[in-house]
């Protein structure tokens, strides 16, 4: 899966799936969560944030909020979001599953 962001004026939010191999379920959970605070960090970050399921315990779930499309794409060509995305399947049971947002409010 490459992650195409779409063309938007303005802010671009999306929340998305992470379901582990139970293997390599607290690896991909350290990992993940190393990117919290750099990715805040960056210029254009508004909220991102990982939680667990409480459903499903074992998916993790994403939420990101961006000041603009090129933003993201920024982001996302960050060299140790692009590893990721190319050894993603090595952590996954599944591809990730992304949806896409458009916000109607301003963050808080």
């Amino acid at each position: 899966m490459t992650i195409v962001v779409p063309e938007a004026e303005g802010a671009v939010g999306l929340y998305g799936f992470a379901r582990p191999k139970p293997e390599r379920a607290d690896e991909l959970e350290r990992l993940l969560l190393s990117f919290v605070e750099p990715t805040r960090a960056e210029p254009g970050s508004l909220q991102y944030q990982v939680h667990r399921d409480t459903a499903d315990p074992g998916t993790l779930v994403f939420y990101e909020l961006w000041r603009s499309p090129a933003d993201l794409r920024a982001h996302l060509a960050r060299p140790e979001l692009a590893d990721f995305q190319r050894h993603r399947m090595d952590y996954l049971r599944e591809d990730l599953e992304v949806h896409w947002l458009t916000p109607l409010s301003a963050p808080a």
